[in-house]
């Protein structure tokens, strides 16, 4: 992963090509990038990023600004009743609570 201003860059590498290629994972926004070196790809991911908000400018339009870490998350009563019930038990907030379930859950899906 790399970052720039906020945006997120994920990379593979194409051993047949010999290229990296790239693309900006944290917008719905296609932004993408390659360079065949890790200096390559560094300049091209800021590059592709500054051409992006520069094309946004040009065209009038806003950029997609990289994820704000607010979502709606629609959950049945049913589920909703027992998430309020068990952060209340632990003296959390829902928020709180919700927050360190996606938390433990993203551990166990990067191990």
């Amino acid at each position: 992963m790399m970052t720039y201003k906020s945006y997120v860059g994920d990379v593979e590498y194409d051993d047949e090509m010999k290229l990296f290629h790239g693309e900006v994972v944290n917008t719905r926004d296609v932004i993408t990038f390659q360079g065949s070196s890790v200096e390559e790809l560094e300049q091209a991911f800021r590059d592709s990023v500054e051409d992006y908000i520069a094309w946004c400018e040009e065209e009038g339009v806003s950029s997609e600004k990289p994820y704000s870490g607010r979502f709606n998350l629609r959950l049945s009563p049913e589920l909703h009743r027992e998430v309020a019930i068990a952060a209340k038990r632990q003296n959390r907030s829902i928020n709180a609570f919700v927050e360190k379930a996606i938390e433990n859950e993203l551990r166990t899906v990067k191990r």
